[in-house]
């Protein structure tokens, strides 16, 4: 669970390579489509007036991804290049773009945590919500999906259970606060690319990802129906997020920018080929930012 902290960051400590092998499959994300269906079939709904596209404060919630872990050195957090709330110049988080450097340092947190699933989001939430933030990011589901069986995937309806209970618990404290939800990444896209690396397939083997990574190379029926099977259960997913957004007026769900982006390797870890690294935050903070900042519909 992230350390209570007030106003300032928390940084991951760094793990023994058996310790991820142990947690690889919970320490979620990848990123991206891998073509065809979007994981939020229609679009996100038209943003309201209530809508301030320049909040001054921004506090993040999620999991390893946003943490920027493998971003940076291996096997350890290093949320200075969080997409969201980062300090690093050459990712120039949503934090950043949208407050300034010297402003994002003192008025963005940090409360995701590396391997959460959609059951830790309330807590998270409710730490969130004390910072009294502006505008919260929600990036979370991938580790959802991300087991070591299609079996021990969380269901919809617990998955959707979970967002509900993490938006009531923001709404309790922090009312007018302004929520940025992105879509969970297509993690078939993901082992679409990572695996024409052959250290990355190495790594895979370690246990990361077993639902979707495990035998990389295995074109079997059985194995192409388990990565269909994970990658339904991400555009339900989506499909979840979408829907409990569109009911807060001061939400937006990003349409399936995330899901649909069509990273590369050059845009995941070295280390892992399965976390994004630096240059996959900067994409996911150009995002962000430019979800957050479209305007609205005309009065």
């Amino acid at each position: 669970m992230p350390e209570r902290s007030s106003r300032r960051r928390v940084r991951g400590a760094a793990t023994t390579l058996t310790a991820v092998a142990l947690v690889g499959a919970s320490v979620l994300t990848g990123c991206t489509s891998d073509g065809g269906t979007s994981g939020a079939p229609s679009p996100s709904p038209s943003p309201t007036a209530v809508w301030d596209v320049s909040p001054g404060s921004v506090a993040a919630v999620g999991d390893s991804i946003t943490r920027g872990f493998d971003a940076c050195a291996v096997l350890a957090d290093c949320p200075e290049v969080s997409w969201a709330t980062g300090t690093d110049g050459g990712v120039k988080s949503l934090a950043v773009r949208l407050l300034g450097a010297s402003k994002a340092a003192s008025h963005s947190w940090n409360h995701a945590v590396s391997g959460a699933r959609m059951a830790q989001l309330p807590e998270q939430m409710a730490l969130a919500a004390q910072e009294e933030p502006e505008l919260v990011t929600v990036m979370i589901g991938a580790n959802d999906a991300c087991r070591d069986s299609v079996a021990l995937m969380t269901p919809v309806a617990d998955f959707r259970a979970s967002f509900e209970a993490s938006m009531g618990r923001l709404r309790a404290t922090a009312p007018k606060a302004q929520v940025y939800v992105s879509s969970v990444p297509d993690l078939k896209r993901l082992w679409s690319t990572g695996r024409e690396n052959p250290l990355g397939k190495q790594i895979w083997k370690l246990g990361i990802c077993r639902s979707m990574l495990g035998d990389a190379d295995d074109m079997g029926a059985a194995a192409v129906a388990r990565r269909d099977a994970v990658r339904d259960r991400v555009v339900a997913y989506n499909g979840v997020l979408r829907d409990v957004c569109a009911r807060d007026e001061r939400c937006r769900y990003d349409g399936g920018a995330v899901f649909d982006y069509r990273f590369t390797g050059e845009q995941l870890s070295e280390w892992d080929w399965f976390h994004p690294g630096r240059n996959g935050q900067a994409r996911l903070a150009e995002i962000a930012y430019r979800e957050v900042t479209a305007a609205g519909p005309s009065a």
